[in-house]
């Protein structure tokens, strides 16, 4: 995982993301990030090194792992589709041409790792915690 993330890092494309976070009160904005099983292991080791044993639902439909303070409680273990930004005050979603050789990477881990393809967020995260 940190391989692929590195590598996304070296081709960044102009975004004005300011941690709004809009993107992650998945409610109103209409859409759930879905993970790979090597992102949500990974995604898990962050809520581990936060602390936290599991996920509790956010009250109001946003990403479990926003922090009181509604900043990300796991930035830097952040699953690919928040780091592509696909919110759409940032920028949108990175074109699919820049970063298609990376999504195959995660799929060819996901089978690797016994995965089933990519799932919802809360649920992905939970059942690697569970496994962990």
């Amino acid at each position: 995982m940190e391989a692929i993330y590195a590598e996304l890092e070296r081709r960044p494309l102009p975004r004005q993301c300011e941690m709004r976070t809009g993107c992650c009160h998945f409610r109103l904005a209409g859409h759930t990030p879905m993970l790979t099983r090597g992102e949500a292991l990974y995604a898990a080791q962050g809520v581990r090194a936060s602390g936290r044993k599991a996920l509790k639902p956010h009250p109001d439909g946003a990403c479990p792992l926003l922090g009181r303070d509604g900043r990300c409680t796991i930035y830097k273990n952040r699953p690919f589709g928040c780091r592509t930004h696909f919110c759409a005050e940032a920028g949108g979603m990175y074109p699919r041409k820049h970063v298609a050789d990376l999504i195959q990477r995660l799929e060819a881990l996901d089978e690797r790792l016994g995965g089933s393809g990519s799932r919802p967020l809360e649920a992905a995260v939970s059942d690697a915690l569970a496994d962990m």
